[in-house]
């Protein structure tokens, strides 16, 4: 089933001119005085936030309504031989249950799976509730919609499902074993697919190593635990056809197009309308189930059907992620050139494919290389069901793992060879002379990667963490820094692109700027707003873009019938670079209308008039000026004697960016920890970001971004794990087994930022808002293991549990 294909890189070279291979940096001084776009305004949407005048899609109330519960499977692996729903439709106060039967019945398509980079990949039919058999504890088997919420779930316990269980594939190795009972009996085996990115000779550079490093890293399974779990309120009207739907999703039109596609009916006659979101982390990217589930219901009862999933469902129906195996092999010189790079990404799928597929795990190998020049690699990604939930969508998308796995090289390459790991990084970066960049897969657009590092490296000295080191260390206490390097991939847009690579959507983002009647400016767009402040960054571009004061900018989100499409949706870090650099384009055309507008009234040319707090004068005279109120009359309502013949009426600009490539942002993580060498506990004492993510927007909301961000590295490095047993039964389903990090456990921040823009973006924006995330694993890891030096520690594996350190320390003193 392996497949070598090098499409994507193809098609990925950046756009230029005849001959053009090399790009200059291009510098930015983010200056708070020029404007707008740069400064630390407060966000907009915060008054709202934090005096509770928000709406989450669980305040939703629509006369009549109804409330759903769904049955799930108690075990990960069985037939369903009957299900018997008579005592259920009987119960007082139940309007409506369907099985995983009736619902195939109903729709036209399965569940969709949008990431299909694999071209000969298994791809299993889904559908929203188990037909014939159950692959995972927690998978949807039956629904019910009745009067409450409370009733419904009690209608679920009359509900008799009759199992003939089956034995569990519990773990890779249960899916991988020679006689390994199988999820799909048509299939030759557990395996869905796998496939190699190659560059260059690998066998050459191995042959010729002077050192090869080899490893297995594991990464334990994670999800993303928003505030607000997953909901939906469906609409499903009888007479019309028409599906209204309030849904707690990162993308809105994509839901839109998936409902469409499953339902078998036109995106004319559905609307989505996301209210406020309590946190996505890209849980809420995904499409699930429960949907379809709510909007059956719905037309059977000619009710609007509400569906919240509880906290406990959450830890079986929502997306998991970040498991996987690796293992590596890398080729160097005796100098710590790296020479090559092999490795096998082990994707630890669940019983059913989720919506991005395998995509996050291929990302893992597509990246594996991160920031490094390595001229030979051969990366590859196999993809294994098991009887765990579905494999889906959190923050960081694969990148967290891949830099686990080049930064824990780098390190494990210096040791061996004697040499300084920060060395070891610089003699191997892509050299800023060498951008845009051809990794194995794609092309980094720009970067200064040397000068970011030894920004890291002076602000650590700077902040005396060696002096403090050195101290605690005569003290007797295990102190250590460790450092991570990272690259992340924003602006994640190029439809074409993203198409040839398996994509099955679009990538583009589409934005209007409007200037009203009275002069004040709303920017409509199809991004959804889930506490990341993106209706503030908009807005600040599009108030610079047009000489008007932020408060007079509002940004409208969530609605399918009112806002612009936009392909991917929130997520991938593209929100600010995509749709800020779309606003940016459609703000300048708009302004250019109303200087002509102005000049005409002032008898001036447009070129000599400049906007500054909604008022257009001549430039050096002031007092010869128009308002942009004035200006919007005269485009909507009292047009004769100040709106040129040569101009239509109305005062609006339409914006689709579809960007030529990606962009990279990077930086460098270091951390400052203690480890307690009795019980093995980890403490982390201070936490610093160097970061570049070209044009910065709003610097409190990059740093926002990067705090969130390093908290989520901060739980996946040291505490949060889903756990399942042999049997397949998952044991982690309330906080008091998935530890997340609080604020007693999380260091202070300290950021740096850099500015090397994208120069195919509008602006210069790239993205940041899963950088934290990325760098902190390794980050922590190496400090760890500096703390841990007289212990010979070496961690292959996340998340840095006591138990496991206390064997990792054990473990190297037996090997000294």
């Amino acid at each position: 089933m392996e497949r070598r294909d090098r499409t994507f890189v193809a098609l990925a070279r950046p756009r230029g001119r005849p001959g053009q291979t090399k790009r200059e940096d291009t510098l930015v001084e983010q200056n708070t005085h020029d404007g707008l776009i740069g400064a630390r305004v407060r966000r907009k949407e915060d008054l709202r936030l934090l005096t509770g005048r928000t709406q989450f899609v669980d305040d939703v109330a629509l006369s009549g309504m109804l409330e759903a519960a769904v049955l799930r499977s108690p075990v990960p692996h069985a037939r369903i031989l009957s299900i018997d729903a008579s005592e259920a439709l009987e119960h007082p106060g139940v309007y409506a249950v369907v099985t995983g039967a009736e619902v195939k019945a109903a729709v036209s398509a399965p569940q969709p799976v949008i990431w299909r980079m694999i071209p000969d990949q298994l791809i299993p039919d889904g559908y929203p509730l188990a037909v014939d058999k159950v692959r995972y504890v927690g998978q949807g088997v039956a629904a019910v919609a009745a009067k409450d919420r409370a009733t419904a779930e009690d209608a679920l316990e009359l509900i008799d499902v009759e199992y003939e269980e089956l034995p569990p594939v519990a773990t890779l190795e249960d899916a991988l074993a020679e006689d390994a009972p199988k999820l799909y009996e048509d299939w030759p085996s557990n395996v869905s697919g796998s496939t190699t990115i190659p560059k260059g000779d690998v066998a050459t550079a191995f042959a010729d190593a002077d050192v090869v490093v080899s490893e297995t890293f594991r990464f334990a399974r994670q999800m993303g635990t928003p505030l607000e779990t997953r909901g939906v309120v469906a609409t499903w009207d009888p007479y019309t056809d028409q599906l209204d739907m309030w849904l707690s999703t990162q993308s809105p039109n994509l839901a839109r197009d998936l409902l469409g596609e499953v339902l078998g009916i036109s995106v004319d006659k559905i609307r989505v309308r996301t209210p406020d979101v309590g946190g996505g982390f890209g849980n809420k990217f995904d499409f699930y189930g429960e949907e379809i589930v709510a909007a059956i219901l719905s037309r059977r009862t000619g009710r609007s059907v509400k569906l919240i999933e509880d906290r406990m469902e959450s830890f079986v129906a929502n997306a998991h992620s970040r498991e996987q195996k690796i293992d590596v092999e890398l080729a160097a010189t005796s100098d710590g050139t790296i020479t090559g790079l092999k490795a096998t990404v082990y994707a630890v799928l669940g019983g059913q494919l989720g919506t991005v597929g395998i995509g996050p795990c291929w990302t893992t190998a597509a990246l594996m290389t991160g920031p490094y020049d390595i001229a030979n690699v051969e990366l590859s990604v196999v993809g294994v069901m098991t009887n765990r939930s579905p494999y889906g969508s959190y923050r960081g998308w694969g990148q967290p793992k891949s830099n686990f796995v080049h930064e824990r090289m780098v390190e494990l390459l210096a040791q061996r060879i004697g040499m300084d790991a920060q060395d070891v990084r610089l003699k191997n970066f892509v050299p800023p002379d060498a951008f845009p960049y051809g990794s194995p897969v794609f092309f980094y657009d720009s970067g200064r990667y040397a000068d970011c590092l030894d920004l890291c490296r002076k602000s650590v000295e700077q902040a005396g963490w060696l002096e403090r080191r050195d101290k605690a260390r005569a003290d007797g206490t295990a102190v250590g820094i460790g450092y991570s390097f990272h690259v992340e991939i924003t602006a994640f847009g190029p439809s074409r692109i993203l198409n040839m690579a398996g994509l099955q959507h679009s990538g583009f983002d589409e934005e209007v700027v409007r200037i009203d009647s009275t002069g004040r400016v709303t920017v409509y767009t199809g991004q959804s707003a889930m506490g990341q402040g993106v209706q503030t960054a908009l807005a600040q571009v599009a108030a610079q873009s047009l000489g008007v004061a932020l408060d007079d900018v509002t940004v409208v989100v969530g609605d399918t019938d009112t806002c612009p499409y936009t392909g991917y949706g929130t997520g991938a870090s593209r929100a600010a670079a995509v749709g800020g650099g779309a606003v940016l384009t459609a703000a300048t055309r708009l302004k250019e209308k109303v200087l002509r507008i102005a000049g005409q009234v002032l008898e001036a040319s447009p070129e000599d008039l400049v906007v500054e707090d909604g008022r257009v004068s001549v430039a050096g005279a002031p007092d010869k000026s128009i308002s942009m109120a004035e200006i919007g009359d005269a485009s909507y309502r009292r047009m004769n004697g100040l709106l040129p013949e040569s101009e239509s009426p109305t005062l609006e600009e339409r914006e689709v960016f579809d960007p030529a490539n990606v962009a990279f942002s990077y930086g460098c993580t270091a951390v400052l920890t203690e480890v307690d060498t009795e019980t093995g506990e980890v403490r982390l004492l201070d936490y610093l970001i160097a970061h570049d993510c070209g044009t910065v927007i709003n610097p409190l909301i990059v740093d926002g971004q990067l705090h969130g961000g390093a908290a989520q590295a901060i739980g996946g490095a040291l505490y949060e794990e889903l756990v399942y047993g042999d049997d397949g039964q998952i044991q982690t389903t309330t906080f008091m087994d998935y530890l997340i990090p609080t604020a007693s456990e999380i260091p202070p921040f300290k950021l740096e930022h850099m500015a090397t823009v994208a120069d195919h973006i509008p602006g210069g924006f790239k993205g940041m808002g899963e950088g934290g995330t990325i760098g902190g694993g390794a980050a922590i890891t190496h400090a760890v293991e500096d703390a841990l030096s007289d212990y010979g520690v070496s961690i292959t594996s996340l998340p840095i549990t006591p138990p496991r350190l206390l064997a990792a320390m054990r473990a190297g003193k037996d090997n000294r």
